[in-house]
């Protein structure tokens, strides 16, 4: 009788396992089928919002803007002027592993608002294209890759841009708000921008996965401090190490808040700054500013999000250039940027008074 009773129950207990077993392989196909699919229909999209109303010239490894891309119909006059007045070069850091699942997505979104771009990679690839760094991959080879990213966009490109973001390709970046603020600013100027940390360095420095955008002449004095050996490879800490170099040369970190204090740099997806998940770590230690988390958490004029993948980065391109809520105008108005003229674009003054329509705390330009 025991055993006949140890057979059930060893029989029950494989008809169990087995069944759990075919359910688990049946989840794990489906995920894997569907995760397929959806690679397949991102990597469709990157091609049809690629060519929407975009025109590059390849110049070696570098991508040129033919034109500042708009969608018809649409009245884009003062992005049009500040298109031309404020050039930014952007730089994509990227690597041979995530040409396809990454700076694929990063090329047919924002980066199509830059003037020019160039990702740069440890090896180069022509078809993409990608400028070869002749360094290796990984974490501790960021200040490597920063270094020699600057270095290479000084020599070959300097004079075809007035200022120089650098980006990770799973940042997102709204290049007409970033113009917005450097118009305020010359490319003469030894200054550069982005979400700003305190520890470590006294005018603190900006965090690298937000991205951050130098000056022409801060990009002057970082390779020249390379080239005199002022500066050194520190640390592999990209973001702290740069900062550390841009101080001794004599770089300000600018203070790129909107006129109201509203942070414009963001080192998450909006998510985590929107719906306050950002634990109380380290993070809140090293802002320079005040954080604030909820809707007052970014400026209206936003300029970057960060750990964005591709099918985040495609809503975002969206949000930002597509949707809009019929019947209102924009809350936040500030005052036409110096230079751009009020007969081509709209006249509107912020109600908060002309001497905070500028971004920045009020103590400066800034």
């Amino acid at each position: 009788m025991a055993a006949l009773s140890s057979r059930c129950c060893f029989s029950l207990g494989f008809l169990v396992g087995t069944c759990t077993l075919y359910f688990f392989m049946t989840q794990v196909w489906f995920e894997r089928k569907f995760s397929l699919q959806l690679d397949s229909q991102v990597h469709s999209t990157a091609g049809q919002w690629g060519g929407e109303n975009q025109s590059w010239r390849v110049e070696g490894s570098a991508l040129i803007s033919l034109r500042h891309p708009h969608l018809q119909g649409e009245d884009s006059r003062v992005a049009d002027q500040l298109y031309k007045k404020v050039r930014i070069l952007c730089w994509v850091m990227t690597g041979p592993d995530n040409l396809e699942t990454k700076a694929r997505h990063v090329k047919a979104t924002w980066s199509r608002h830059c003037n020019m771009v160039i990702f740069m990679s440890s090896r180069e690839d022509p078809d993409f294209p990608t400028v070869g760094l002749g360094t290796k991959e990984g974490r501790d080879q960021l200040y490597w890759k920063t270094i020699r990213a600057f270095q290479y966009v000084e020599q070959h490109h300097s004079h075809q841009a007035d200022w120089f973001l650098k980006a990770d390709d799973d940042t997102f970046v709204v290049i007409d708000n970033l113009r917005w603020i450097l118009s305020n600013y010359t490319a003469d100027e030894p200054i550069y921008f982005g979400k700003r940390f305190k520890p470590f360095i006294k005018q603190g420095y900006m965090s690298g996965g937000a991205g951050y955008v130098l000056s022409r002449e801060a990009l002057r004095r970082f390779v020249e401090g390379f080239r005199t050996k002022a500066c050194t490879h520190t640390t592999s800490v990209e973001d702290l190490a740069l900062g550390q170099c841009l101080e001794k040369m004599g770089v300000l970190a600018g203070d790129s808040r909107d006129s109201i204090h509203r942070e414009t740099f963001h080192p998450f997806v909006p998510e985590h700054h929107l719906t306050m998940k950002l634990a109380k770590n380290s993070y809140w230690n090293y802002c320079y500013y005040p954080i604030v988390e909820g809707p007052q958490c970014c400026s209206d004029l936003a300029v970057s999000f960060h750990y964005v993948d591709a099918e985040l980065m495609y809503m975002l391109e969206y949000y930002t250039y597509h949707l809009r809520a019929y019947g209102y105008q924009y809350r936040y108005q500030p005052s036409l940027p110096e230079g751009v003229e009020p007969d081509s674009a709209r006249t509107e003054h912020s109600p908060l008074g002309a001497e905070r329509d500028a971004p920045g705390n009020g103590t400066s330009k800034l």
